[in-house]
């Protein structure tokens, strides 16, 4: 008998869905969680899609890890919890085509890619909604220059290491990105802010001229 979980990398816990689950089956639910913990210990800190395959009439049980998924990865790459809410306006990362191709090498078994260049772009893809850059760009643009083969020496060689030298180019490009966005930000809060006072004064000032309007069209008028 086969059970799908999701767990966290290496943290694995006790818990009623667990329970729910593995309980009837009469196995050590101890054993089964310190070995899936140690099974996905490289995880930690991201979901994990976990078999546990159960010989219901020997009570013992296998534990096969499945990589988590693209999205999963690249924000564990990015070092983010979350993607962006508006990946069009608002980035929240910015990645080098090492650390894609990485991610393309872990998902290609699990994806339906024909090769790993078809696989680097799939993963692109995922950054376009997730709101990250590669290489300083819009991921659509790298999408078009992996068709165009600017790439190419760096897919085929499976180029995973990413320089130092590197990783200090794209920090800096994204610090700047990320001041942008957050004067951007207040700039838009700040007028949607003003729109809404002047919004409230408006109506504030509705009855006052209604009234205002009324006594003068009930005033008499001189020489009547």
């Amino acid at each position: 008998m086969k059970i799908k979980l999701i767990v966290e990398g290496g943290a694995m816990k006790p818990g009623p869905a667990v329970a729910q689950q593995i309980g009837p089956l009469g196995i050590n639910m101890g054993k089964v969680i310190s070995d899936v913990n140690t099974a996905t210990s490289g995880f930690k800190g991201m979901q994990v899609p976990v078999e546990v395959d159960v010989d219901t009439k020997t009570k013992s049980f296998t534990v096969q890890v499945f990589s988590p998924s693209v999205a999963t990865l690249l924000k564990k790459e990015a070092g983010l919890e979350s993607g962006s809410g508006a990946a069009k306006t608002f980035r929240v990362g910015n990645l080098a085509i090492e650390q894609i191709i990485s991610i393309a090498k872990t998902k290609m078994p699990d994806m339906l890619a024909k090769d790993m260049k078809a696989a680097v772009k799939l993963v692109v893809g995922s950054c376009v909604s997730l709101g990250i850059l590669v290489e300083s760009k819009d991921p659509k643009e790298i999408e078009k220059e992996i068709d165009l083969g600017k790439y190419d020496h760096e897919i085929k060689a499976s180029v995973t290491n990413l320089s130092a030298e590197k990783k200090a180019a794209l920090a800096p490009f994204f610090a700047e990105v990320m001041a942008k966005q957050q004067n951007e930000k207040k700039a838009a809060e700040e007028a949607a802010a003003a729109a809404e006072a002047a919004k409230a004064a408006a109506a504030a000032a509705a009855p006052a001229a209604r009234a205002s309007s009324a006594i003068s069209r009930a005033a008499p008028v001189p020489g009547r």
